[in-house]
């Protein structure tokens, strides 16, 4: 992840750091789904991305689904809050190229 300290007080801030180790390391994990759900708006806000994971939605979704049972619906949508929050937190403060 680009560093910059105040990422670290973002809401979500430990799913797209972790998201973006894994996906540096070739690793598929919930995070990395994350993080690839999210590179567009990521990478707009300035952070470096690598290779986002194909179809993300549906493989986060399958892990969520084998690991929580019938809770991967809600988990799935408290995981995406948590990167719209960052997101949004990132914006918020003018992170990025057009801020």
């Amino acid at each position: 992840m680009q560093e910059a300290p105040h990422f670290r007080w973002f809401p979500g801030d430990e799913v797209v750091r972790q998201g973006l180790s894994d996906l540096d390391e070739g690793l598929e994990s919930v995070e990395s789904l994350v993080v690839s759900i999210g590179a567009p708006r990521l990478r707009r806000l300035g952070l470096t991305v690598p290779t986002p994971l194909a179809a993300p939605e549906e493989r986060l979704y399958r892990l969520l689904r084998a690991e929580h049972g019938d809770a991967a619906h809600s988990r799935y949508n408290a995981l995406v809050r948590r990167l719209v929050s960052f997101e949004r937190a990132a914006a918020a403060v003018g992170v990025g190229p057009h801020a």
